[in-house]
This record gives C-alpha cells, structure tokens and sequence, in this order.
C-alpha cells in the first residue's frame, strides 16, 4: 500500500497544469493557483494577479502576497502525508519587487528544517517575466498533535 505522502501527491499531480478550485482552503481557491509542482515537501503554483489582489498603487498587496505564501507552505506540509495537524506559529516575509495586475507569479516552497513538533519551511515568490525574486518568506508550523 502506498504511503499517506504517495496517496495525497497522486491526488495533487492529477491538477498539474489545472487551476486549484477544490482545496479544503477557502482562501487557496480564492488565490485560484495552477499547480505546476509536487513533491514531498516542496510545491511550486502559478497565480495570476487579480485587481482584486492589488493595493491602492495597482501593485499586488502584501497582504495577498503573505498569505500565498502562507497557505503554500500549509499545503506542502500536507504533501508530507503527517498525521498530524499543523498551524502556523510565525511567519516572516522579505519582500523585494512588485508584481502589477496581470502578471504571473510563481511560488515555490522548501522544507528548512524538520524537528519533532515545529517544520521549518520557506517560499519564495518569483516574477518569471523579470526573473526576479519578489518575495521570500519563513514560516514555522507546529504540530497541534
């Protein structure tokens, strides 16, 4: 039988290329990424950037981009096939560049560090079309158990 890792990266890899609209995250749907990556531990989406997604300078709001971020790296933890349940204790964000209405992003998540009950994790945030690094942030997950 496969792993529980195995069982939920099958299920992710059927969406590669399709835009991600059935998550168990609300706020993922609403990000509406195309998923173009799974491994164990690592996820990589496209998004493209919405007016709904920008600040009043039409530049895509950090707030949006922090909680990409966020709920990349909640996702990756899913694709470890844990049992537990994880939630985020901190999150720190570098942001770098802006990215405008219409543009694409891609996000892209790496485990750091995995101890006993808190995973390290980051996600950084690329502008493909500048090839530049917009954001870069860090979160640590604790295992509620």
């Amino acid at each position: 039988m496969d792993s529980i890792s195995e069982q939920r990266l099958n299920i992710l890899r059927q969406s590669i290329g399709k835009v991600i609209d059935s998550s168990p995250s609300n706020f993922m749907n609403w990000l509406a990424p195309i998923l173009v990556q799974a491994e164990n531990g690592k996820l990589v989406c496209r998004y493209t950037i919405r007016k709904e997604m920008t600040n009043p300078y039409q530049v895509l709001h950090g707030g949006v981009t922090a909680g990409i971020i966020d709920d990349l790296i909640g996702a990756t933890i899913y694709t470890m096939g844990l049992e537990s349940r994880f939630t985020t204790v901190s999150n720190y964000i570098d942001y770098f560049a802006p990215a405008n209405e219409g543009d694409e992003v891609i996000a892209e998540t790496t485990i750091i560090k995995r101890g006993r009950t808190i995973i390290n994790l980051q996600c950084e945030v690329f502008l493909p079309a500048k090839n530049r690094l917009i954001a870069k942030g860090y979160s640590n997950m604790l295992s509620l158990g």
